[in-house]
């Protein structure tokens, strides 16, 4: 019999966004949680950097929106997207234009550029104060798949520490090149790594070179090749970043004097320049076949890879949790069966082959030798993703995307937007849903109110309730922008059910007598607990 040191409900190897937003999302919800990552701390390249609304959205349901906005307070300037040869040369702005950082109308997430440098320490204060245990320059050395549970040993690399841990489950969240997806043979499809880079960190005074802070500077010349620089959260430190043919050289080659003679290239000045880190990394597409392995789940990076251009591979990460987190925590709690963790893949595998399309498509336009115009719809790609899946009622699409974003309640798509005024506290509809099915239903919908209370109470599903409308019916949720009625479109009467990620998982138009049996059907049948009719 196998000496376990600890156990834990959930154990998730690697510390990056995918990894510390599902240690965020999952100790939230009670799960016990240990992490850990190779990396002795947070790293200073910080590239992922476009924190999109609906990302924002689910942050702040959490509870870490405000410091996640405060940490992109250095970025609130950028905007655009520099073509030249040299930062002091002639700028060709191949993207001008101030794209709307706030949808109002849409969301109550914002826009916000912080890079991941700062924005990693806020997720792992976060995990830590809900319980979850981080352990960073810890080696996960083994991983070993059963029936019931899943074995690691891990190692401290500072003190060669090792530890056998016993877990319900294992996140892989160790990145592209990581062991675990290569140790259960799931492969990623796709034309896999298409451009080695080499990213450094730079102290230089560039103030009186750039007046104009872009979101990017696509840097060609004959001496760099292909490079860009982008700013960081701290005053005269740049990230500049270059190509390389890993065929004729390594990244071992690039040495601080050769980083810093590249870094001027690219400004185009021989001006003071200090290297304060040099990483390597691998530009690939691809997305894994399988997101599941029995009691093992592959998010982020570990799933799939895309080019950084319009910042959907850490939206995406984070999205990836968010499906996932609540899932696990039924099945560990026991309000749902052991099927609805395959609806995670069916969700989520498919918008990643979508992104990984639409992403390259989008670095093709940017990096291209003749840069064209972009026909990407961000608030789409945002904020319009359809999933189909068990867990979902009904659902009445074929494709991840539609034509156009859907502003109304479905089955599959997310929750359309709501503010709501709930006892003088002005909040999003969005604010609700993070550990616990919610019910939404009209002013004359007490009978779904009572109903929500008898299911909860026999099936030991966490399901809260509340009645929307105008402030003179008397509703828990008052419709501060009388917008209930159309996006939700299930008059007074009607209830719609709303999952913990913020999707739209059923809508009852009326019961046709007591309400609490479609309910509880309902929500059995998403849960796995019963096959739907």
């Amino acid at each position: 019999m196998t000496a376990y040191d600890e156990t834990a409900q959930v154990l998730i190897v690697g510390g990056g966004y995918a990894g510390l937003t599902s240690a965020l999302f999952l100790s939230h919800q009670g799960v016990r949680t240990v992490l850990v990552d190779r990396h002795p701390t947070v790293s200073i390249q910080g590239r992922a950097r476009g924190i999109n609304q609906r990302t924002m959205e689910i942050y702040r349901a959490f509870g870490v929106e405000p410091p996640i906005e405060d940490a992109g307070r250095p970025f609130d300037t950028e905007s655009g997207v520099v073509r030249c040869e040299r930062i002091t040369g002639d700028w060709n702005w191949v993207l001008d234009e101030e794209t709307p950082r706030a949808l109002p109308d849409l969301t109550a997430g914002r826009f916000v550029m912080a890079d991941q440098r700062s924005v990693e320490p806020i997720l792992i204060e976060a995990a830590r104060r809900n319980g979850a245990e981080l352990r960073f320059n810890t080696q996960c050395v083994s991983a070993d798949a059963y029936a019931d549970h899943v074995t690691a040993v891990t190692e401290d690399r500072a003190t060669g520490r090792r530890r056998t841990i016993r877990a319900d489950h294992l996140i892989a969240a160790d990145g592209y090149r990581g062991t675990i997806r290569q140790r259960l043979g799931i492969p990623h499809t796709g034309p896999g790594i298409i451009q080695h880079w080499v990213s450094f960190v730079i102290r230089a005074d560039l103030s009186e070179i750039v007046k104009k802070r872009a979101l990017l500077w696509i840097v060609v010349n004959p001496e760099v090749g292909l490079g860009s620089l982008l700013t960081t959260s701290v005053p005269d430190q740049w990230t500049v970043s270059v190509t390389y043919d890993g065929d004729k050289e390594s990244a071992a080659d690039f040495t601080i004097e050769r980083c810093a003679r590249l870094a001027k290239a690219v400004i185009g000045r021989d001006l003071p320049v200090e290297v304060l880190d040099i990483a390597a990394w691998d530009e690939a597409v691809g997305v894994a076949d399988h997101y599941r392995s029995g009691r093992v789940f592959l998010t982020g990076d570990t799933a799939h890879v895309w080019p950084p251009t319009g910042a959907m591979g850490a939206n995406a990460a984070v999205q990836d949790a968010h499906n996932l987190a609540w899932k696990l925590a039924a099945s560990i709690r026991g309000w749902a069966s052991e099927s609805l963790l395959d609806t995670y893949e069916a969700e989520r595998r498919p918008v990643a082959r979508a992104l990984a399309q639409i992403t390259v498509r989008r670095q093709e336009t940017r990096f291209g030798s003749e840069p064209g115009d972009e026909d990407v719809d961000d608030t789409l790609c945002t904020l319009g993703q359809r999933y189909r899946s068990a867990a979902l009622l009904d659902a009445g699409h074929e494709s991840v995307y539609g034509d156009s974003l859907e502003h109304r309640a479905r089955p599959g798509l997310r929750a359309p937007h709501l503010w709501l005024d709930r006892g003088g506290d002005r909040i999003a509809v969005h604010d609700l849903f993070h550990d616990a099915f919610v019910l939404l239903t009209g002013s004359d919908g007490k009978p779904w109110l009572d109903a929500a209370r008898d299911v909860a109470g026999a099936t030991g599903v966490p399901l809260r309730a509340y009645r929307v409308g105008p402030a003179s019916a008397g509703v828990d949720l008052v419709d501060v922008d009388d917008a209930w009625r159309d996006r939700y479109d299930v008059g007074t009467v009607g209830a719609v059910l709303v999952r913990p990620d913020g999707y739209t998982a059923w809508r009852c138009d009326a019961p046709a007598g007591d309400a609490a049996e479609p309910l509880a059907g309902a929500l059995n049948a998403i849960l796995g607990r019963v096959a739907h009719r």
